[in-house]
């Protein structure tokens, strides 16, 4: 109970208060701000230190290279792909570098970041005792009608930021004791992201990479992600194209879209097995989240999964779904799921073979 007590306010509470308080008192986007003190005189920090990954002999994808200096190439390849943008399935085609707002309506080239911070609401092996080092990035390419963080992906509440400040904050979050850098929506930024990993690790970045996508991408762009995430983090949200396109703008292609992107990304990075002190550094961790009246497609989703990966793929079955935004403009997504529908899809799953189920922290199992 306390788990999802803690999902709860996490997803939807903090992150609320975090970017519209801190906008309104013109502070900086950053939530639970560690003074910058060194591990010897901060007694907290030194505890929190002792659990991150930085000594743990990891060595992140992106390190390599970095040093060949294709890293910094990479970035620069996405950032022209922004002259006509196609980052995303959408394939808009504006030209954000001269300003344009594309499908996702981030401002052009600007990046806008919500809010920064440890988050213990993510998947146990992401969070370990020092949290995951989340980073909320504005905007998004589906806008779906039930988000729960409407205000930053629909209203783009935040704060402008180039790369080096985003390249600060990965290095800060690393400092106070987080287990890797979460960019959470980044699709739509990732020129940016690659060019703050980049800083960042010329000024001794060493976390994990997580990419913390709702899964709609494009191949072409994973493609130059190779060797750069560590952990991709996607949502299979639905199976049937007219529940995506009627919940998600349009996008009637998401479920093609999403299993050729989980295909890759599991081609990428493989099974994910956390280390020996439970962390994870590397792997495919699938969320798919219950939405009422079978919306999803859970069942057909789960046996996608059976069918096309491995049987221990990581995957979390989410049943924190809530009624936000729009959602009560909608009859079927107008309420909460029922202990029964969760339950349906567990047993299922596990009828299917599927041996690493996420599903601590549900009280109705």
């Amino acid at each position: 109970m306390k788990d999802i007590f803690l999902k709860k306010i996490t997803r939807r509470n903090i992150l609320k208060i975090t970017a519209t308080v801190f906008l309104k008192l013109g502070l900086p986007s950053i939530f639970l701000i560690a003074r910058k003190t060194e591990a010897s005189s901060n007694p907290l920090a030194a505890v929190i230190n002792k659990y991150s990954n930085t000594d743990s002999g990891f060595e992140p994808a992106y390190l390599k290279l970095r040093k060949t200096g294709e890293l910094k190439e990479r970035a620069n390849r996405l950032w022209g792909i922004m002259e006509s943008c196609r980052l995303c399935p959408r394939k808009c085609g504006v030209n954000r570098l001269k300003g344009m707002r594309g499908f996702c309506h981030s401002p052009g080239a600007t990046l806008v970041i919500s809010s920064f911070h440890p988050h213990f609401g993510e998947e146990k092996p992401l969070v370990g005792r020092g949290g995951s080092g989340t980073i909320f990035l504005t905007h998004c390419n589906l806008r779906c009608v039930f988000c729960q963080n409407w205000e930053i992906s629909q209203l783009g509440v935040g704060f402008k930021r180039d790369a080096d400040e985003l390249a600060g904050m990965m290095l800060h979050l690393q400092k106070i004791g987080c287990h890797n850098i979460n960019f959470v929506t980044p699709t739509h930024y990732s020129a940016h992201i690659l060019k703050a990993i980049d800083i960042a690790a010329e000024q001794g970045l060493r976390l994990p990479i997580v990419y913390n996508t709702s899964g709609f991408e494009r191949l072409e762009i994973l493609e130059i992600l190779d060797g750069i995430v560590d952990i991709y983090l996607p949502d299979f949200k639905y199976w049937d194209s007219d529940m995506s396109s009627k919940y998600s703008s349009g996008a009637r292609n998401y479920p093609e879209i999403t299993r050729e992107a989980i295909l890759e990304m599991d081609r990428q990075v493989g099974v994910a097995r956390p280390a020996k002190d439970g962390i994870m550094q590397r792997g495919l961790m699938i969320r798919h989240l219950i939405m009422p009246n079978n919306t999803g497609g859970s069942e057909q989703v789960m046996e996608w999964i059976a069918q096309n990966l491995p049987k221990d793929t990581y995957i979390n079955i989410m049943g924190q779904y809530s009624p936000r935004f729009k959602a009560y403009d909608y009859p079927d997504l107008s309420r909460r799921i029922t202990r029964k529908e969760y339950k349906k899809v567990v047993i299922r799953a596990k009828e299917l073979g599927l041996t690493n189920l996420d599903i601590q922290g549900y009280w109705w199992l």
